[in-house]
């Protein structure tokens, strides 16, 4: 599953492939959020992304578009 995370003050949005279940990241980040910590995930190769949640703009939860391949 693909994330996008948008951080305030940043040109670009973090874009995570993840092996996890939505509600079990949905979890991680409302507790995050509740705390007033660090939001910290890991994606599907091993990157750790952590970010302040007061820099949260938004988060974007999607299954990532299959590739085409050939002629359309």
């Amino acid at each position: 599953m693909e994330i996008r995370i948008g951080v305030q003050h940043a040109s670009r949005d973090l874009i995570l492939e993840v092996d996890e279940d939505v509600t079990k990241i949905s979890k991680t980040i409302a507790d995050s959020m509740t705390k007033g910590d660090l939001l910290d995930l890991t994606d599907a190769k091993g990157r750790r992304v952590i970010v302040p949640v007061s820099k949260l703009a938004f988060i974007e939860f999607g299954i990532p578009s299959a590739t085409k391949v050939g002629f359309n």
